[in-house]
Protein backbone atom coordinates (compact mmCIF):
# COMPACT_ATOMS: atom_id res chain seq x y z
CA UNK A 1 0.00 0.00 0.00
CA UNK A 2 1.13 3.16 -1.15
CA UNK A 3 0.99 6.47 1.23
CA UNK A 4 -1.87 7.86 -0.66
CA UNK A 5 -3.45 4.78 0.10
CA UNK A 6 -3.03 4.59 3.99
CA UNK A 7 -4.81 8.00 3.82
CA UNK A 8 -7.50 7.12 1.98
CA UNK A 9 -8.14 3.86 3.80
CA UNK A 10 -8.00 5.87 7.39
CA UNK A 11 -9.96 8.32 6.23
CA UNK A 12 -12.55 5.86 4.81
CA UNK A 13 -12.18 3.47 8.05
CA UNK A 14 -12.73 7.10 9.92
CA UNK A 15 -15.90 7.93 8.53
CA UNK A 16 -17.52 4.52 7.84
CA UNK A 17 -16.67 2.80 10.93
CA UNK A 18 -15.10 5.20 13.34
CA UNK A 19 -18.02 8.00 12.84
CA UNK A 20 -16.04 11.52 12.27
CA UNK A 21 -11.88 12.59 13.34
CA UNK A 22 -11.77 13.24 16.86
CA UNK A 23 -10.65 16.99 16.98
CA UNK A 24 -6.80 18.03 16.25
CA UNK A 25 -5.68 18.66 19.52
CA UNK A 26 -7.06 15.54 20.58
CA UNK A 27 -5.46 13.50 17.81
CA UNK A 28 -2.08 15.09 19.29
CA UNK A 29 -3.03 14.08 22.16
CA UNK A 30 -3.82 10.48 21.57
CA UNK A 31 -0.46 11.16 19.44
CA UNK A 32 1.58 11.52 22.35
CA UNK A 33 0.05 8.85 24.41
CA UNK A 34 1.09 6.25 21.02
CA UNK A 35 4.89 7.34 21.19
CA UNK A 36 5.38 7.31 24.47
CA UNK A 37 3.78 3.27 24.12
CA UNK A 38 6.63 2.53 21.61
CA UNK A 39 9.34 4.43 23.68
CA UNK A 40 7.85 2.14 26.64
CA UNK A 41 8.61 -0.96 24.56
CA UNK A 42 11.93 0.33 22.62
CA UNK A 43 13.07 1.08 26.41
CA UNK A 44 12.77 -2.61 27.76
CA UNK A 45 13.52 -4.29 24.62
CA UNK A 46 16.80 -2.78 23.80
CA UNK A 47 17.35 -0.58 26.61
CA UNK A 48 17.96 -1.23 30.56
CA UNK A 49 14.27 -1.66 31.47
CA UNK A 50 13.18 -4.47 32.64
CA UNK A 51 9.64 -5.79 31.26
CA UNK A 52 6.62 -5.72 33.66
CA UNK A 53 4.04 -8.48 33.61
CA UNK A 54 1.35 -6.68 31.75
CA UNK A 55 3.96 -5.72 29.00
CA UNK A 56 4.38 -9.21 28.02
CA UNK A 57 1.21 -8.91 25.27
CA UNK A 58 2.83 -5.69 23.57
CA UNK A 59 3.82 -5.54 20.21
CA UNK A 60 6.13 -3.20 18.71
CA UNK A 61 4.59 -3.48 15.34
CA UNK A 62 1.27 -2.58 16.42
CA UNK A 63 2.54 0.31 18.39
CA UNK A 64 4.20 1.88 15.54
CA UNK A 65 1.02 1.04 13.70
CA UNK A 66 -0.80 2.98 16.36
CA UNK A 67 1.02 5.70 15.56
CA UNK A 68 1.20 5.70 11.80
CA UNK A 69 -2.61 5.83 11.90
CA UNK A 70 -3.12 8.83 14.41
CA UNK A 71 -0.16 10.44 11.97
CA UNK A 72 -2.57 10.17 9.07
CA UNK A 73 -5.75 11.21 10.62
CA UNK A 74 -3.69 14.34 11.77
CA UNK A 75 -2.58 14.81 7.96
CA UNK A 76 -5.93 14.11 6.95
CA UNK A 77 -7.51 16.79 8.86
CA UNK A 78 -4.91 19.09 8.21
CA UNK A 79 -5.04 18.79 4.65
CA UNK A 80 -1.43 17.72 4.25
CA UNK A 81 -0.37 15.10 1.28
CA UNK A 82 1.86 12.71 3.18
CA UNK A 83 3.63 11.38 0.19
CA UNK A 84 4.42 14.82 -1.16
CA UNK A 85 5.56 16.14 2.63
CA UNK A 86 7.92 13.08 2.67
CA UNK A 87 9.42 13.89 -0.85
CA UNK A 88 9.85 17.57 0.05
CA UNK A 89 11.31 16.72 3.40
CA UNK A 90 13.84 14.11 1.86
CA UNK A 91 14.98 16.56 -0.64
CA UNK A 92 15.68 18.89 2.03
CA UNK A 93 17.73 16.64 3.75
CA UNK A 94 19.61 15.17 0.63
CA UNK A 95 20.45 19.01 -0.07
CA UNK A 96 21.15 19.71 3.70
CA UNK A 97 22.87 17.24 4.95
CA UNK A 98 24.89 15.80 1.85
CA UNK A 99 28.46 15.39 3.56
CA UNK A 100 27.36 16.19 6.98
CA UNK A 101 26.56 12.88 8.25
CA UNK A 102 29.53 11.43 6.32
CA UNK A 103 31.89 14.02 8.12
CA UNK A 104 30.67 13.06 11.16
CA UNK A 105 33.44 11.54 13.58
CA UNK A 106 31.12 9.95 16.04
CA UNK A 107 29.31 7.95 13.12
CA UNK A 108 32.61 6.79 11.56
CA UNK A 109 34.24 5.46 14.48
Amino acid sequence: MTIEQAQKIVDNWITTTGVRYFNELTNMAILTEEVGEVARIIARKFGEQSFKESDNDKDLADEFADVLFVLICLANQTGVNLTEALEKNLQKKSIRDKTRHKQNIKLNS
